[in-house]
């Protein structure tokens, strides 16, 4: 009786061998994806730009007035990218525009559909030195492949008419393909002085309108309900 017992012990060894061996394999996999998967959020964190980053842990909502069909829940979804809708974040300064639109940079790259963040400043410049060196068209397609674009400060300081531009090509180019967000303290009406030309303006609100909601931000500047002066 003993030799069968030794043979029912070593099979239960070799599956118990080759259950250990299973589960070696899937744990070493899942940690290869995962690694991965953080190499691919950094990568996309470095090429969206932002200055610091920001998430939406403590953000102080109580300045934010919703448009219809748009609340947090949705915001946060970031459903509005699959449907390549456009935000404007307009109001006072200081209330959480630019925090906004950045944590939702920091998001959108954590889920990995992507992200680019320029102030309308920083963009203008990288593009001209793109069409300087030859490479705008270039340029141009690396901003089309996030999923979505901020441009932040919109109006501050004014666009020149060169710079005017190129902005208006990037929001023509964007237009039905991706999601761009605006911060801007702006309202449309002035728009015409921050492109140097109400037909420019007009034809980049048009865009923006078509598939875009109007998030407003009112109250006292938070840097300054924390300043130390």
């Amino acid at each position: 009786m003993a030799k069968p017992e030794r043979k029912e012990c070593s099979f239960t060894k070799a599956r118990l061998d080759e259950t250990q061996q299973v589960e070696y394999l899937a744990g070493y996999l899942e940690a290869e994806r995962d690694s991965r998967d953080a190499s691919r959020r950094a990568q996309l964190l470095r090429r969206c730009g932002l200055p610091a980053p920001k998430t939406f842990d403590g953000y102080d909502w109580s300045a934010v007035s919703w448009p219809d069909g748009l609340g947090r829940e949705d915001l946060l979804s970031l459903s509005f990218l699959e449907r390549r809708e456009d935000l404007a974040l307009m109001g006072d300064v200081g209330t959480g525009k630019t925090h906004m639109a950045s944590a939702l940079c920091q998001l959108a790259c954590d889920r990995r559909p992507g992200a680019r963040f320029f102030t309308a400043s920083s963009l203008v410049m990288r593009l001209r030195r793109a069409r300087d060196e030859g490479r705008l068209d270039r340029e141009a397609a690396q901003i089309g492949r996030a999923a979505l674009l901020v441009i932040d400060e919109l109006g501050f300081p004014p666009l020149d008419a060169d710079g005017a531009r190129l902005v208006f090509q990037v929001f023509a180019d964007a237009y039905e393909r991706q999601s761009v967000v605006i911060t801007t303290n702006l309202e449309f009406s002035r728009w015409g002085s921050v492109f140097g030309d109400d037909q420019m303006a007009a034809a980049v609100i048009d865009r923006i309108v078509h598939h875009g909601r109007l998030v407003q931000f009112k109250g006292e500047s938070y840097r300054v309900r924390h300043a130390l002066m």
